[in-house]
C-alpha cells in the first residue's frame, strides 16, 4: 500500500481515532493519546494520586479477570459505580473515590489507540497536562523527522459504531501540538497545524467543551463535573506514560 496517509517528513503529525493510530504509529516514536471526556483525563487525575493505570479495551467479563492477574481494582462505567467500587470513567469520581496502587480502566478508543502503538513510547495527554505534555515529549526529543511523534484525537462513536470526531479531543490535541511547536519541534504536517489552529484560536475553551455535543451528553446525564475537570485547563503537571502495560508518572 502507498504511504500517501503516514504524514511522512514532519515531525509532529496528527490523525483520529483506533484506525488513524493503526495506520500511522508504525512510523513514529512516540504515541499521544488524547481521550479528554475522559480517558485520559480520568488517566491523568489517578496517576496524579499515585495509581498506575492499566488500559483494557473490554468493558466485559474479561476486564474483571484481567484486573486479578494485576492485582488491581477495576474501574466500572459512570452509573455503575456505587460505594463498595466507587472507581470508575468519571475523573471526578477518581478524585473522590479511596485510593489504589492499581487500576484497571476499560476503555475500548483509548486502549485500542495505546495497543496500537507497538514498541512507540505512549503518552496520555489532555487539556490539564497539554503544556506539560509537550515539554516532557520536546524534552526528549521527540517530535522531529528523526523521532516523530503521532498525536492522536481519540474521538466518540456513533451507534453505528463508526468515528465520530470530537471538538474536545481535537482541542486538546491541538494544544499538545502548540506546546511542541513553541518547544521548537516540527515540522508540523498540515493536518496537525490545523489541529493547532483549532486549539490556539479558541478563547474559551471550557465553554465549548461544555457546550458541544460530547460536553452536553455528560452535563444532562448528572455528570457536569467530570467536564469541569477535563477542562481544568494545565492544571496538571504529571506525564502519564504507558510503562509495561500501566501508565505511570514519568518525570
Amino acid at each position: 500500500m502507498s504511504d500517501w496517509f503516514v504524514q511522512q517528513d514532519h515531525g509532529v503529525r496528527f490523525e483520529w481515532g483506533p484506525t488513524g493510530a493503526q495506520q500511522l504509529a508504525p512510523d513514529v516514536a512516540c504515541l499521544v493519546v488524547v481521550d479528554v471526556l475522559s480517558f485520559t483525563t480520568s488517566v491523568s487525575v489517578a496517576v496524579e494520586a499515585g495509581t498506575e493505570v492499566f488500559p483494557y479495551a473490554w468493558r466485559d467479563g474479561t476486564a474483571a479477570a484481567f484486573a486479578r492477574e494485576k492485582a488491581a481494582a477495576l474501574a466500572v462505567g459512570r452509573r455503575a459505580a456505587t460505594s463498595a467500587v466507587p472507581w470508575s470513567l468519571s475523573p471526578a469520581a477518581l478524585r473522590q473515590a479511596p485510593f489504589v496502587p492499581r487500576l484497571v480502566l476499560p476503555s475500548p478508543n483509548g486502549s485500542a489507540i495505546a495497543a496500537a502503538a507497538g514498541d512507540s513510547t505512549v503518552v496520555a495527554g489532555c487539556l490539564r497536562n497539554a503544556t506539560a505534555v509537550g515539554r516532557w515529549l520536546a524534552e526528549r526529543g521527540y517530535g522531529t523527522a528523526q523521532r516523530p511523534v503521532l498525536v492522536i484525537a481519540a474521538g466518540e462513536r456513533w451507534p453505528d459504531g463508526s468515528l465520530r470526531p470530537a471538538l474536545e479531543d481535537l482541542l486538546g490535541a491541538g494544544a499538545i501540538i502548540a506546546e511542541l511547536e513553541s518547544q521548537g519541534a516540527g515540522p508540523l504536517s498540515p493536518e496537525a497545524v490545523a489541529a493547532r489552529v483549532c486549539s490556539t484560536s479558541t478563547t474559551d475553551v471550557a465553554g465549548v467543551v461544555a457546550a458541544c455535543s460530547s460536553g452536553l451528553e455528560l452535563v444532562r446525564s448528572g455528570f457536569a463535573e467530570d467536564v469541569a475537570v477535563a477542562t481544568e485547563l494545565d492544571a496538571g503537571m504529571v506525564v502519564p506514560v504507558l510503562t509495561d502495560g500501566a501508565f505511570t508518572h514519568q518525570p
